[in-house]
């Protein structure tokens, strides 16, 4: 594997330009996001813009948080100089003098327009309903009431490459290297760090702790949680493609094809034009939209060959290898968290993937989950999450590694108060209550 190198020839730090926090445009309307001349000259992780913005629930609903957005060099599949953007959060009132964690929490993205990217979907008067980050606010104001700082990047890329295998790592680690910079949230270069995502955001997370030793090994990384990390793109083609979630096959190809040029030539030598015609529309719709609108969909109807055929293309095995997460151990302690009757991931898909991990020596922790579908685990997981970084961040001894099934992660009486908990934070969301730190147990 190839890791991007350090670059950063000239000063140290650039002069940081500070944005007026205006209305949310989309980002290729918004210059907050054009790149600034000569950035590729500083060092991964190095911030360039920042900004206050306002989030909120839907668009609509303001949030009591601290907010800012923080525009910062980052490198691509290839080891090119590019910028990514994140939001770093604090809780309301928080003092930035008092110690504390980060988060990294990689959204589920899912989709290839701008619309979908976190620092546009969560900000207050975004036009971004049906993107997955307006779904997974809750749970990342979750991790602010615990009193932690969390950094939300943008880990798609502003070119839309969902699926593509390595960037999310590289923008996620330089996002974290930003935030231990920026002098608003108090952080320093040895505060510890975890890393959270679900589904397509698990499958970033699981990048990135992939990634961390060898590009950002300066970081302080204690521990990650992968919610149904995906596993296997390849496999999950195959069997999306034609069903109720045909979509997410639909646009991990329009996000694919963007990076692979071989797989862009395969898709136009063998699909007719009307389904070329459909990845262009994936590419200005949020998620959910097309969930309803590719509902079905099926590539052998608009192929000259069928799916399975075109997935045996020798140029296209060779990207489904590239795409496949495990090849290489994550330094940190893992938790994973799978429902065993996912409708969307395969249970297989992701035990194959835990395995790949366990026989490079990992220390994983898999939970999975018998009766939780694929969004309520995101919710439902979450007070089992909060405790394990919790442990991580308070350096409790590990659990041991291994899998063990049970019947949900949340009949435990440790994670039931931590229900209660996400009620009433949800409450607080819903009525634009500030979002502060949770009273500590006595």
């Amino acid at each position: 594997m190839t890791v991007p190198a350090d670059t950063g020839m000239g000063p140290a730090r650039p002069l940081v330009e500070i944005f007026p926090s205006e209305r949310a445009l989309p980002p290729e309307l918004d210059r907050f996001y054009h790149p600034p001349a000569g950035f590729a000259r500083f060092a991964p992780g190095t911030v360039l813009r920042t900004r206050r913005v306002e989030l909120a629930l839907f668009g609509r609903v303001p949030q009591k948080v601290s907010a800012w957005q923080l525009l910062y060099r980052t490198s691509n599949l290839h080891g090119g100089a590019e910028t990514a953007a994140t939001t770093v959060l604090l809780p309301w009132g928080a003092d930035p003098h008092q110690p504390r964690p980060l988060v990294s929490f990689q959204c589920a993205i899912d989709g290839v327009s701008s619309k979908c990217l976190p620092s546009y979907a969560l900000r207050r008067g975004a036009r971004a309903l049906g993107s997955i980050p307006q779904v997974e606010l809750p749970v990342i104001a979750y991790a602010l009431a615990q009193g932690w700082a969390v950094s939300v990047p943008d880990h798609g890329g502003m070119a839309g490459h969902f699926g593509v295998p390595r960037e999310p790592g590289y923008r996620s680690l330089d996002a974290i290297r930003a935030s231990l910079t920026f002098a608003p949230l108090g952080l320093t270069d040895s505060t510890p760090v975890a890393l959270w995502g679900y589904s397509g955001g698990g499958l970033a997370t699981a990048w990135t702790a992939e990634l961390a030793a060898e590009y950002a090994p300066e970081l302080d990384i204690v521990g990650a949680v992968a919610g149904s990390p995906v596993g296997d793109l390849g496999s999950a083609f195959a069997r999306l493609n034609g069903t109720f979630f045909a979509a997410f096959s639909t646009m991990a190809v329009a996000g694919l094809r963007r990076a692979y040029t071989d797989l862009d030539r395969i898709l136009r030598t063998h699909l007719e034009s009307e389904f070329l015609e459909i990845l262009a529309d994936a590419e200005s719709r949020t998620t959910l939209h097309l969930l309803f609108r590719l509902m079905g969909k099926n590539i052998d109807n608009y192929s000259h060959r069928t799916f399975a055929e075109l997935l045996a293309e020798p140029d296209l095995q060779q990207i489904l290898d590239d795409i496949r997460p495990g090849v290489q151990a994550p330094a940190m302690p893992l938790l994973v968290i799978q429902g065993v009757n996912d409708e969307l991931i395969a249970v297989a898909d992701v035990d194959q993937h835990v395995a790949r991990y366990a026989i490079r020596g990992a220390h994983v922790r898999y939970l999975r989950d018998r009766l939780s579908l694929h969004m309520p685990l995101l919710f439902i997981g979450a007070p089992a999450t909060m405790n394990w970084l919790a442990d991580r961040f308070d350096q409790r001894p590990l659990p041991a590694a291994g899998t063990e099934t049970v019947w949900s992660v949340a009949f435990t009486k440790r994670e039931a108060l931590g229900h209660l908990r996400f009620a009433g934070l949800l409450a607080r969301m819903l009525t634009s209550r500030p979002i502060r730190q949770f009273r500590r147990s006595a």
